[in-house]
């Protein structure tokens, strides 16, 4: 058998509905005078959606089994500690991630004014430099692909 690079990727995908009681928070970063995103946690897609892909890279299975909804320790937690704890976890199995790229799918609120806020922080959150955190925005244009919510989908590289 040959012997290959241990470099795999992963793919993730969050989708929360509005809440007009909750703050909203995307990748890292809060928007200030908007409605938030349901969730057992604060609905970060953003960083749900990478953390998901992070799993999946290194095998590790899925948010819903390291973050149950059934929890209450993990009731509310910050999208940006629970992205950490699963970069803790890939550590652990021995990968680091050295890529992420993500597309936010909403049709608010304007992620460009914001887009290098939400780079510095993941790029904190996942040790790596922010010219290896990309992060995109796409209108779902009435189709109904992020609901009346906001949804993201990630692919990550780890080594």
């Amino acid at each position: 058998m040959v012997s290959m690079p241990e470099w795999r990727s992963g793919l993730g995908f969050d989708v929360h509905r509005f809440s007009e009681h909750r703050p909203l928070w995307l990748g890292g970063v809060r928007f200030e005078g908007e409605d938030g995103l349901v969730g057992h946690s604060d609905g970060d897609v953003v960083c749900h959606a990478i953390a998901d892909a992070l799993l999946g890279a290194a095998a590790l299975g899925d948010l819903g089994q390291h973050f149950p909804d059934t929890s209450a320790q993990t009731e509310g937690i910050e999208g940006r500690a629970l992205l950490r704890d699963v970069v803790a976890k890939v550590a652990l199995a021995g990968f680091v991630p050295t890529s992420v790229d993500a597309t936010v799918i909403c049709d608010r609120p304007a992620i460009d004014p914001r887009r290098d806020e939400m780079r510095d922080e993941l790029a904190s959150c996942l040790r790596l430099t922010v010219d290896r955190v990309s992060v995109k925005a796409t209108r779902p244009e009435g189709l109904g692909l992020a609901g009346d919510g906001v949804g993201c989908l990630a692919i990550v590289v780890i080594a």
